[in-house]
């Protein structure tokens, strides 16, 4: 009996340890020196989702790491919006990528967030069955279609299309869905239609049973997804290290656009280390077709926001009382044509 107890809670302490390896990233932390304990306690921490939307975060973080010894923060891997959210409100985080609306709606509710650069522009798709009779936008209604929530910017690239079409997004089944769950719906058959940020939506395309029904810069040309966004009091008390993230975030988004070849090298290095994926999952968003996703261009342009703002209200998520110096800190942004890109190359 004493063997069969201590046996269950080997059992019990190793599954801990895996799940705190795997989702909170803190059993590393039970083998480190006071010194280097003490040394990533005190790191920048950023919030981010193993998705594209948010790769200049892991890959700004491993190039800083080979080319310094050392990254200038600790980006920390969340498995959804909710956990990522609750981090940077608890005060766990002092920066995060997050949902541009989201991010806008907190502002309104009193959080103290500023948006200050981009994360990336376009780098989404909605996805159909590949033998669905769905062809064109108007053959959506009265679809199930899925969308990660009310806050999605891909909610949004809905609404404007369909609204230009004449349509009205009370003319589908509109399904809230996190986005690693829509491949497997949409396998399926249990929804018709699945829109989220990449590379959930080219994994239907390498299990081929997906089809494009249109990419985000077939109808919201430059679109918007997520943004970085830092807490008020961080601006205050730490810009110099606001503006190395920035500057890391610019450097490494013009790395990513001059070759193929170093989206590859990031596909490979971000899988492994970051997003614990299949790099050929990302090797395929980042390439079919190569401007799936853009990782330059990214300072924050008035015009833009306000479409989101006025689509935001009419779609009922953000009341009228919004305006872009509120929610926004343009002062970090670099000059775009002063960026120069890293000089690397991986290792791997």
């Amino acid at each position: 009996m004493r063997t069969v107890i201590l046996f269950g809670s080997i059992w019990v302490v190793g599954l801990s340890a895996l799940h705190a390896h795997v989702n909170l990233n803190i059993t590393r932390t039970w083998f480190q020196s006071a010194e280097e304990r003490a040394r990533d306690s005190k790191k920048f921490k950023v919030g981010f989702l193993p998705v594209t939307c948010h790769l200049t975060c892991p890959v700004t973080d491993f190039i800083n790491k080979n080319l310094e010894g050392d990254g200038i923060y600790e980006p920390l891997r969340f498995q959804g919006w909710p956990e990522l959210k609750e981090a940077f409100l608890s005060g766990h985080t002092e920066a995060t990528f997050i949902l541009a609306p989201m991010a806008i709606a907190l502002r309104q509710q009193g959080v103290p967030i500023k948006i200050v650069y981009l994360g990336h522009r376009d780098g989404t798709a909605m996805m159909v069955h590949k033998d669905s009779k769905i062809f064109r936008i108007e053959d959506l209604k009265g679809k199930r279609v899925a969308v990660p929530n009310r806050f999605s910017n891909q909610r949004l690239l809905l609404f404007r299309a369909l609204r230009a079409r004449g349509m009205s997004i009370d003319e589908i089944q509109l399904l809230e869905m996190p986005p690693p769950d829509m491949p497997a719906a949409l396998y399926s058959k249990s929804v018709d239609a699945i829109t989220s940020g990449e590379p959930f939506m080219g994994q239907t395309e390498l299990d081929g049973y997906g089809r494009v029904l249109y990419l985000t810069k077939d109808v919201w040309p430059e679109f918007i997804s997520c943004v970085l966004a830092v807490r008020e009091d961080v601006i205050v008390n730490d810009r110099e290290t606001v503006q190395q993230l920035v500057n890391g975030i610019a450097r490494s988004g013009k790395w990513l656009d001059v070759s193929m070849d170093h989206r590859m090298q990031a596909s490979r290095f971000v899988s492994k280390h970051y997003y614990n994926q299949d790099p050929r999952l990302l090797a395929h968003v980042l390439s079919k077709p190569p401007d799936r996703v853009k990782y330059t261009n990214l300072a924050l342009r008035r015009a833009d926001f306000q479409e989101i703002e006025a689509l935001s209200i009419e779609a009922g998520i953000l009341d009228g009382d919004v305006e872009f110096d509120d929610y926004t800190d343009t002062s970090f942004i670099p000059d775009e044509s002063a960026v120069e890109p890293y000089e690397f190359k991986s290792p791997e």
